[in-house]
């Protein structure tokens, strides 16, 4: 297995969705690497507070601009990560046509882009290509079983086509592309409004209230933390694999386990509340990740009770109304 610390170093990156919960951690682990970075970002979903620790380092620059209108001249770039979408239920229900033009229009731009400068491409796609897969783990070359005109497939099929999209110009243009499948992906940052397993577990939790468990309970999900999902991106950037290449842990529990954990994090003993299943979820969700192991190097190392006692943590210390009395 090749080292996980790569050697390739960027100088200057674009990074779409920059102020987002994952695009911000990428915008601080590239400048810890002395890389300069351009953030890109409309603050639909971001929010400049999760970039609050680059403002004012030199090698940060902020552009406030939506990615499906035209680009501005944000000079050289070696390396464009392509992060800009909503990626909640609550967001890309709130945001279907923006999120399908961020996964098409928002797409070719950037790899527009990324040819101008003989950049490096990294699109961040979805587990959620593979629907509700009926190949368990997941591996990439399964193609999926997704619902085209269900309510998620705003998202499903913005990331599919954005797929597509970056395998054409690779092919037609020869761009330096590559596609990162990212699996649930937890840390600091989420915010605890936006409808996603782990921020509505801990939000109801350090409320006392009973933890909302979709369904039986007995789908699978399995959690990556955010600092690992970012060493991913950055190994796949400095490769030269076009991928898809899954980024996940591929440690697997049910829902209902996954609440009772972080209730057990929190010290919670409101228990559990059983509501109606979402239409197309996903029954078993979790990555096969030896490709990344074998051509990246990378393998997740944080484990999961340190990175949800971390997560915890952050929530506590940023403790406000919109946590403790988050509705769902």
């Amino acid at each position: 297995m090749r080292s996980q610390q790569s050697t390739k170093q960027f100088t200057r990156a674009l990074v779409a969705g920059g102020s987002g919960f994952v695009g911000s951690h990428l915008c601080e682990a590239l400048i810890d690497a002395g890389t300069a970075v351009v953030c890109v970002d409309n603050f639909e979903t971001g929010r400049e507070e999760n970039v609050e620790s680059c403002l004012g380092n030199a090698l940060f620059e902020l552009v406030e601009h939506d990615i499906t209108s035209a680009l501005p001249d944000v000079g050289p770039v070696d390396v464009v990560f392509h992060l800009a979408s909503a990626a909640s239920p609550v967001d890309y229900f709130r945001l279907p046509i923006e999120t399908l033009h961020a996964g098409s229009i928002g797409t070719e731009n950037l790899l527009n882009l990324a040819s101008a400068h003989g950049a490096r491409f990294v699109l961040a796609s979805t587990s959620e290509v593979y629907g509700d897969p009926q190949v368990h783990p997941q591996v990439e070359n399964y193609y999926g079983n997704v619902n085209p005109i269900g309510p998620r497939s705003v998202y499903d099929e913005a990331k599919r086509y954005a797929e597509a999209l970056t395998s054409a110009y690779r092919r037609t243009y020869g761009v330096n592309t590559a596609i990162a499948r990212i699996f649930n992906t937890y840390g600091p940052r989420m915010r605890s409004d936006d409808g996603r397993m782990i921020p509505t577990f801990i939000g109801q939790a350090l409320a006392e209230r009973p933890l909302t468990v979709t369904g039986s309970g007995t789908q699978t999900r399995s959690i990556c933390y955010v600092s690992d999902t970012v060493a991913g991106l950055v190994a796949l950037a400095a490769s030269s694999h076009g991928g898809p290449v899954n980024l996940g842990n591929p440690i697997e529990a049910t829902v209902e386990e996954w609440a009772r954990r972080v209730a057990g994090v929190v010290g919670s003993s409101a228990g559990v509340n059983y509501v109606d299943a979402t239409p197309d979820d996903p029954r078993r969700r979790c990555p096969d990740i030896t490709r990344a192991r074998v051509e990246l190097g990378w393998q997740p190392v944080v484990e999961v009770d340190t990175g949800l006692k971390r997560t915890v943590e952050w929530f506590v210390d940023r403790a406000s109304p919109a946590v403790t009395r988050q509705q769902h």
